[in-house]
């Protein structure tokens, strides 16, 4: 092989490798395939509410909801007569959001388009708002600056996400400590605190504020709630088809504990608050 040929194919070797945050998008969305993220949506259909009311949402407001799943947060605010466009880059999501709304005869715009490179012109719409979705994209920074970029001078942004410190951070951390995330990957509860998301967002927004909130969540038992996760939630699931036997039954062992921690149910059922927090903020201009 001559030197040119060398030089060429490691030319061409440089620009189709994948770095290592494009690997770990990859990743992410066969997490978010995996499972049955429709039966873990639900769950969260009440921050839904609060996050368009945080956001000051009001009837005829222009909506952008960023990775919106099953489509929770886009159908609540269609259902005040808003003007809203879904955005997920798993299909398979999508397709359920389209379903539920063609149900309800919502009129959403659903598209299957990326957090981190919105399809969008530059000051498209009057609020754009993500729940438990742009914190798991795997590059924080583009994300939280297409957040800015498509929201109109003036306009507003609302994110709601688990927080490092209740019930689903802590489940995150237990799923790290069985399975390491890779070096690249930055915990997803960082956008859980209104400092980290003010820096996110940066010079382009002002008037940045935020409450947290908690939804409550019920189980037969503590068991079951492991059980499900296990089976439905991706990033459980995933962890768990890495880990042998043994492997699997410590780290279901380890969901139970926490189950078991956090239950105030007394009924002999098992019940456990989940807290995240909305952060809101004005577009500057």
């Amino acid at each position: 092989m001559t030197n040119t040929q060398t030089n060429t194919q490691a030319h061409t070797q440089a620009h189709t490798d994948p770095t290592p945050l494009q690997q770990l998008k990859a990743a992410q969305h066969l997490i978010w395939n995996n499972g049955d993220y429709g039966k873990i949506a639900w769950l969260t259909v009440p921050l839904a509410a609060h996050l368009l009311e945080d956001t000051g949402v009001r009837p005829g407001t222009s909506v952008l909801d960023v990775a919106t799943g099953t489509g929770h947060v886009a159908i609540e605010a269609a259902r005040m007569f808003c003007d809203v466009t879904g955005i997920d880059y798993v299909e398979s999501l999508v397709d359920v959001a389209r379903r539920r709304a063609a149900a309800e005869a919502l009129p959403i715009a659903f598209e299957v388009a990326d957090a981190e490179e919105l399809p969008f012109a530059d000051a498209s719409f009057d609020a754009v708002v993500s729940a438990i979705g742009v914190m798991f994209t795997a590059d924080h920074d583009r994300a939280a600056a297409e957040l800015v970029r498509v929201c109109r001078h003036g306009g507003r942004i609302g994110v709601a996400s688990w927080t490092a410190e209740g019930f689903i951070g802590r489940l995150l951390k237990t799923v790290t400590a069985h399975v390491p995330p890779p070096a690249v990957a930055l915990p997803p509860t960082r956008w859980g605190n209104e400092e980290v998301v003010r820096e996110l967002l940066g010079a382009g927004v002002r008037d940045v504020t935020s409450s947290t909130h908690v939804v409550t969540q019920r189980f037969v038992s503590a068991e079951a709630f492991a059980d499900f996760m296990l089976t439905w939630y991706g990033p459980t699931y995933t962890a768990a088809q890495k880990l042998d036997v043994q492997g699997r039954a410590a780290f279901r062992d380890d969901l139970v504990a926490l189950g078991r921690a956090s239950d105030r149910a007394t009924d002999g059922s098992f019940a456990a608050d989940w807290e995240y927090r909305v952060v809101t903020a004005t577009r500057a201009g």
